[in-house]
């Protein structure tokens, strides 16, 4: 069992946009994740974290768009989310904090 710092490492912050709030009608709810954690990890830090049960958990990495700042080309990094189907019956509040 890994510690609590390390759970925080492997789940950074919940995402809230319009699709995520869809999926949470579904009892899914998205996190994005550290791009080397793999779905056990994740599984195990939500478990956890917010003290329920997870039935599933589906990734994907979003690729960095190239962007120019004041004529220089830049990258934003590559991000991972993670799409966790909570089993029946439990829910996460993700307009609290963590």
């Amino acid at each position: 069992m890994s510690t609590k710092a390390e759970q925080y490492d492997v789940v950074r912050r919940p995402i809230i946009t319009e699709k995520a709030t869809m999926a949470s009608e579904n009892g899914a709810v998205v996190f994005e994740v550290a791009i080397d954690a793999n779905k056990p990890q994740i599984k195990e830090a939500v478990e956890s974290l917010f003290n329920v049960k997870v039935k599933a958990v589906n990734t994907l990495i979003t690729k960095g768009k190239v962007k120019r700042f004041k004529g220089q080309i830049g990258k934003r990094r590559d991000v991972k989310k993670a799409y966790v189907t909570l089993a029946e019956g439990n829910t996460i509040d993700v307009s609290t904090g963590l």
